[in-house]
């Protein structure tokens, strides 16, 4: 047999998917951001090394050619977020121009053996005031110069913290000076990778913390609004789930559900309206045709006829009772259930014996108090009766019997009930044997009003011949149960 899969749960099916999500996204931003750098080739500048840049942009020479610096619009912008800049710039010649307080130990544009490096960075020890500074060889409208830049004369003049950041990456590279992709790409995704694992084991932690919370805390409202469904009676359907709390994307899901509950409702009613119409229709021309065949002349097939006759009405009868529960809601009252089933023991004493049956009567040792709606009971117990009498095989003794504990049993010594039918017995218009003169509502009925007072009703098994049913109901709130008597024990 194929197992039935598992519901799986919300919150670790968010969980897992959001870990994959937000690796996914940090593997496709990596990955963007090497395509743009690949394909831009940007050039990261700091402060310095922009001042250089801006300088070397700005020098030129004059018609006797010296170094000459013009005013453009990026130096000017400059100067005025940066009013400490200065610079020494010199060419291959020696010949030197400078701006701004130059420190002296750039006065001179530095050692000569920094004529061959393009780019530098000059800095000094910690507790040294001299400001660091950037050495540039450019290739400038003027030639190959070398600019040596900063934007401050001292450390004293720095408003707060300075934060030099200095990052070069140098990689392989074939002969004719093109990168080495198979020796650099393993090792870039080595880096990746331990660069990447400790972002994305961090926000999975945090993931797997705080996701089952948010859930939790999110499908509230649902919850709660489950646990309502849950509760919904059948005999309530007018009752609506609410939909305050539920998350939106669920509500409309509720709505549905509301909806069709309302039409369930609406389709009972219209179907217990036919039923009671029908029920009361049919009791006046039942009415005449027994008041028809009452006249008529007494033989055998009259006889025939008045049963057929009683059995519709005792049919009609049943429809009303059934919708009769259907709505109950009446007030309960306290009954001696003893009383109850002795006086209808003794009405149905006349048809028990008319029916080949003697009927006895074994009350309880005292009062037994429950508390019902007395008229249903009355139904109830009626509907066993002649249950027996139709069922019981036409001979035998049909008992009557009360307990202590709220129970009722009706024994009979016919065929019996074979276990397998015993549960499909209580379901509406089931017939055990189909040319029986029943319709098949006496035990749902039982059934459905041992229900709505909290009872039950149940066959009982044992050696015995015949069906032992009994009926249980709660007893009164002020009933002191007594002994248990030894049939009570026997067939409890």
């Amino acid at each position: 047999m194929k197992k039935r899969p598992r519901p799986r749960s919300l919150q670790w099916v968010l969980v897992r998917r959001l870990i994959l999500l937000q690796a996914a996204m940090l593997l496709v931003f990596l990955g963007l951001l090497t395509l743009v750098l690949f394909i831009a080739q940007p050039r990261l500048l700091v402060d310095n090394e922009e001042a250089a840049v801006i300088v070397g942009e700005a020098l030129s020479r004059d018609g006797n050619g010296q170094l000459v610096l013009r005013e453009t619009e990026d130096l000017k912008r400059f100067r005025q977020s940066f009013p400490n800049m200065w610079f020494v710039a010199r060419d291959q010649n020696g010949q030197e121009l400078h701006r701004g307080n130059v420190p002296a130990v750039y006065a001179g544009g530095g050692d000569g053996l920094l004529k061959n490096v393009d780019r530098a960075a000059l800095t000094f020890a910690q507790n040294d005031l001299r400001p660091a500074a950037t050495l540039a060889n450019l290739d400038t409208p003027a030639g190959r110069v070398g600019v040596i830049a900063s934007t401050l004369s001292s450390r004293a003049e720095n408003d707060g913290v300075e934060v030099n950041i200095d990052l070069q990456i140098e990689l392989a590279r074939n002969p004719d000076g093109t990168t080495n992709w198979l020796r650099v790409g393993p090792i870039l995704l080595i880096l990746t990778v331990v660069m990447l694992m400790p972002i994305i084991i961090v926000m999975g932690f945090t993931t797997l913390v705080t996701t089952p919370a948010v859930v939790r805390r999110s499908l509230a409202g649902l919850v709660a609004t489950a646990e309502e469904a849950s509760a919904i009676d059948i005999d309530n359907r007018a009752v609506q789930l609410p939909t305050e709390g539920v998350p939106q994307e669920v509500a409309p899901l509720v709505q549905a559900f509301n909806r069709a509950l309302a039409r369930l409702g609406e389709g009972y009613e219209k179907r217990n309206r036919f039923l009671t119409d029908a029920a009361h229709e049919l009791r006046t021309p039942i009415a005449i045709m027994r008041t028809r065949a009452e006249l008529l002349r007494e033989d055998p097939e009259s006889r025939k006829l008045l049963q057929d006759i009683e059995r519709l009405s005792h049919l009609a009868q049943q429809l009303l009772d059934s919708q009769v529960i259907d709505h109950s809601s009446g007030q309960r009252d306290v009954v001696d259930l003893v009383d109850l089933a002795r006086n209808l023991a003794a009405d149905f004493a006349p048809l028990a014996l008319e029916a080949g049956y003697e009927l006895s009567f074994e009350p309880a040792g005292g009062k037994v108090p429950v508390n019902i709606r007395q008229q249903q009971i009355e139904r109830a117990v009626a509907n066993l009766l002649r249950n027996a009498i139709e069922h019981g095989g036409g001979s035998g003794t049909i008992t009557v019997f009360v307990d202590d504990e709220g129970g009722l049993e009706i024994h009979d010594e016919g065929p019996g009930i074979p276990q397998a039918e015993r549960e499909r017995v209580f379901e509406p218009f089931y017939r055990l044997r189909p040319r029986s003169t029943g319709a098949g509502l006496g035990l749902n009925l039982v059934r459905e009003i041992a229900r709505l007072h909290g009872g039950t009703v149940e066959i009982l098994d044992g050696a015995w011949k015949g069906t032992h049913i009994r009926l249980q109901l709660p007893l009164a709130a002020t009933a002191k149960p007594a002994v248990k008597s030894g049939r009570a024990a026997r067939t409890s």
